[in-house]
């Protein structure tokens, strides 16, 4: 019984510890967003965030496009099975619109923003500090923190509500594809229909729920690459660590924003 609660006690003190550094590296990097150019600290790096972004945006447009279009054929396919037997197939274009935007789309792109763009920064940012880059930055009095989080991190704050745009359209193009060619639902009917479900609150707690998804993958990605030991291997623990904590991180906050939303708006 005492070694289990000294295993129960050592993992939240390491759960505490973990969402502390985490939590001063989010405030670090906020503040040098933020304050640090206004004081003259140090200017943003623009042409390393703009390369970021566009790795976070326009590369991964291809891959978050075709996961999220068969999602919204799956999700047609399977709700019409069910709302056939109801008589009610054209509630197919409501559930569709209403999922995408609100829950799948946020949550879709954060997924694979987690492998495609997290696991990179965080094998980036690791490799630095095996060779000593992080170090060599330091010695030069430049901040780790604004020469390499800052960018990564807003980049994501930017695009990550874009690219769930994008992807919210698709795929509720995916949803069309399937109740119009293969449900034989009238096309003009459900595109009314899906419209007419939607609100302005759907779309911002939608955006909401991308915005933090895009900090939380960057910030933990970050956080495993300056936190690397061991060489290699380290590299490769970083990364794995990078996208089993991101998707939890993500699937946690998505709850606790969802219990918001149905509360408050």
């Amino acid at each position: 019984m005492t070694s289990v609660l000294a295993a129960v006690g050592n993992w939240f003190f390491s759960l505490l510890r973990y969402l502390g550094g985490l939590s001063y590296l989010f405030c670090d990097g906020l503040w040098w967003i933020g304050a640090g150019p206004l004081l003259g600290k140090g200017r943003i790096r623009r042409e390393e965030t703009f390369h970021q972004m566009t790795r976070i945006s326009i590369r991964s447009f291809g891959i978050v496009s075709l996961v999220i279009f068969f999602v919204g054929m799956i999700l047609a396919f399977q709700m019409a099975y069910v709302l056939k037997t109801l008589g009610v197939v054209g509630y197919v274009a409501d559930i569709i619109g209403v999922a995408m935007v609100r829950e799948m789309g946020p949550l879709l792109v954060g997924m694979v923003m987690t492998g495609y763009a997290g696991a990179a920064i965080a094998a980036e940012i690791g490799t630095m500090v095996v060779s000593e880059e992080v170090i060599a930055l330091e010695s030069s009095a430049l901040n780790p923190i604004r020469f390499l989080v800052v960018p990564r991190v807003l980049a994501a704050m930017i695009m990550m509500p874009m690219v769930t745009m994008v992807a919210i359209y698709v795929g509720i193009f995916g949803g069309f594809v399937v109740a119009v060619w293969i449900l034989d639902l009238d096309r003009i009917e459900y595109l009314r229909r899906t419209v007419e479900a939607l609100t302005h609150t759907d779309l911002i707690s939608g955006l909401i729920k991308a915005e933090i998804f895009g900090v939380l993958i960057a910030c933990i990605a970050c956080f495993e690459g300056l936190s690397v030991t061991g060489g290699a291997e380290g590299v490769g623990r970083a990364t794995t660590n990078a996208v089993v904590r991101s998707i939890i991180a993500i699937i946690v906050s998505d709850l606790v924003f969802t219990a918001i939303f149905y509360y408050f708006l």
